[in-house]
């Protein structure tokens, strides 16, 4: 049974699943070969394996605070198509189950601003306009990150949409960072670029218990195999480095992680056998 709430102190965590999308399964990942990764992530026909849009609702004792919004439900019909983007059960349903409506969010945090994470930041009104998705949250987001997503190069450009980002800043509630920050008590957000060169991880502390959410640098439980690194990462060695840090501290800590774009697992810890870094899932009676 697939675990997507845990009690982190005296937090609650809840993992939402905004939908599916299809990518192909070499550039997911990287220099392995199919014949391994493909026991675990089987493709279809076109070499695309089926992953999660994966994102986190964290209540601490005052605030919410949502990490990722997915691709939201605005985005131009080939985006869909290309990706094979399946919207359900979509990030605003899932809150709905919960209790929660979008007035009820205090922060957003996006990893980057590639449209997979960061969609549904925004949504068009009946005037045709895209406003914040969120009227009252601040948005998180680094300043390396922002700059960049003005300007990207022709390699990732298409990940950038505009519309998904810069209402932000129109309505006043963009909150840029430099580097690693605190975002609210028991929250903050720390560089792991590789990805891209400013992509954030959070890692959240509550009672001595901590839970690090990685965002692409480690999308998925097999990610966390130091050599599995996606084709689209823009720095790959600067990823593995990351990985390698972040996963040391993990062990020693016993830390949570939390998986973007796993399919099957919205947290699980890293544990280091036969000197290689290997996933090992929650079960029910760890997570209370």
């Amino acid at each position: 049974m697939t675990v997507d709430n845990i009690s982190l102190g005296q937090f609650q965590i809840h993992g939402l699943r905004s939908g599916h999308f299809y990518l192909d399964g070499g550039a997911m990942f990287g220099v392995v070969p199919k014949t391994i990764w493909s026991k675990t992530f089987p493709a279809d026909l076109k070499n695309r394996i089926k992953l999660g849009l994966n994102c986190l609702l964290v209540k601490t004792l005052n605030e919410l605070i949502l990490v990722e919004t997915g691709p939201g439900d605005n985005l131009d019909s080939k985006f869909y198509e290309y990706y094979g983007i399946e919207p359900k059960p979509g990030l605003q349903a899932s809150l709905e189950r919960l209790g929660h409506k979008p007035e009820d969010i205090e922060f957003v945090i996006n990893t980057h601003l590639h449209f997979d994470h960061c969609g549904g930041n925004t949504h068009k009104s009946n005037a045709g306009v895209f406003i914040p998705s969120y009227p009252r949250a601040r948005y998180i987001i680094q300043k390396g990150e922002w700059e960049y997503a003005g300007q990207p190069s022709e390699r990732d450009q298409e990940s950038y949409l505009p519309e998904t980002y810069l209402p932000l800043e129109e309505h006043g509630l963009l909150e840029l960072v430099d580097g690693d920050a605190e975002v609210s008590e028991g929250v903050e957000v720390f560089l792991s670029p590789g990805h891209t060169s400013c992509h954030q991880g959070v890692k959240i502390t509550s009672e001595g218990k901590v839970l690090s959410f990685l965002g692409d640098l480690v999308p998925t439980s097999a990610h966390i195999s130091l050599p599995y690194v996606m084709s689209y990462d823009l720095y790959p060695m600067e990823t593995m480095a990351s990985k390698k840090k972040i996963f040391e501290q993990a062990i020693e800590e016993d830390w949570i992680l939390s998986f973007v774009h796993d399919p099957h697992h919205y947290f699980g810890r890293v544990i280091k056998k036969d000197d290689k870094f290997r996933f090992q899932a929650l079960s029910l009676d760890q997570v209370g």
